[in-house]
């Protein structure tokens, strides 16, 4: 009986590439991900896919055996607020400089580049919550820092950081090929719509910096004429300011969370510390955010906002909406 073809693609074997090469454990592991996140799914590749698989888990549990690394991992940025978005760039685009425009985060600034050299998170005030943005070390062609892809893959969006002065349509074209050898291709759809177990899809943007500069608002029509029906192209200038509400505002559907406020019986309703829960949560998904154990105690709620009325009966499957004042009765 002849076998089915693999028909591997030229990613999967990029990757499989690194893998003969990598001489660490975290970097075998790194290629092998990337090797199964590409390899085509079809019956051909069943017993490649089980290898691969095997070989992952080998490689986990060899780590896991491993005393721990002293100190913690530099790459790991713990999440925090509404979401995480990872700003990926080439140097000098400007990543630190939105960064340090829209939040307090101690950041350097500099002309040269590499100027930075590890992840760097700040809070970004949207409304009456707060968007998780980290300024990430360069990427080019030629150096990938080790750790960085998964500091980007760790994240719930992914904002491509483009210098729309010079070179926009190259510096666009050379990161996300980069990000396609390593099997990671980023679309712009909110992340209730892609497929959370999918690690070759992650939701993203291109953001146009510097398009208060000759030739920015050209170079970033031309890049939103190339990308269009695939990546959503946001022209702003961190330095003056421009288009940064906009930026704010897709990311946060882009996140694709909502804002869940809640009151005690015959109170007013807290609207300063709003819960963050995933589009598509009910009544019983805010109570177990609120006490593990809240939803086998609950007996009904309540339901401002976009009920038929205020106050009106709500059963715990009841989806919320962004905005909606819950009242939970025990």
């Amino acid at each position: 009986m002849t076998a089915m073809p693999a028909n591997l693609t030229p990613e999967y074997e990029k990757a499989e590439q690194r893998l003969r090469e990598a001489t660490s454990d975290e970097a075998k592991l790194e290629a092998l991900q990337e090797m199964l996140s590409t390899i085509p799914k079809h019956k051909g590749t069943e017993k490649m896919q089980a290898d691969i698989k095997r070989r992952i888990s080998q490689l986990r549990k060899a780590a896991a055996r491993r005393p721990a690394a002293r100190g913690p991992d530099p790459f790991h940025v713990p999440k925090g607020g509404a979401g995480q978005v990872a700003l990926a760039g080439a140097p000098n685009v400007g990543k630190s400089s939105l960064l340090a425009a829209v939040t307090n985060a101690p950041v350097k600034v500099g002309e040269y580049p590499y100027t930075t050299a590890l992840p760097t998170p700040g809070m970004w005030g949207y409304e009456d919550v707060q968007i998780q943005l980290v300024d990430t070390p360069p990427l080019t062609g030629e150096h990938v820092p080790a750790g960085l892809m998964g500091t980007l893959r760790a994240a719930d969006v992914i904002a491509v950081v483009i210098d729309a002065s010079a070179g926009a349509l190259e510096q666009a074209d050379a990161l996300l090929g980069l990000f396609a050898e390593r099997g990671l291709t980023l679309v712009t759809r909110p992340r209730s719509e892609l497929d959370p177990s999918d690690r070759g899809r992650m939701g993203g943007l291109i953001v146009a910096n510097k398009i208060d500069a000759s030739d920015g608002r050209a170079n970033a029509a031309a890049l939103e004429e190339l990308y269009r029906g695939r990546l959503e192209v946001l022209g702003v200038s961190a330095t003056a300011g421009e288009g940064l509400d906009r930026l704010a505002r897709r990311l946060w559907e882009l996140l694709a969370v909502i804002r869940i406020y809640t009151k005690e019986p015959g109170q007013d309703a807290d609207m300063d510390k709003p819960y963050i829960l995933p589009v598509g949560s009910g009544v019983e998904d805010l109570a177990r955010a609120i006490h593990r154990d809240l939803p086998e105690m609950m007996k009904y709620a309540r339901l401002w906002g976009h009920g038929r009325f205020d106050g009106q009966r709500a059963h715990r499957n009841q989806v919320l909406h962004d905005r909606d004042v819950v009242e939970i009765h025990q």
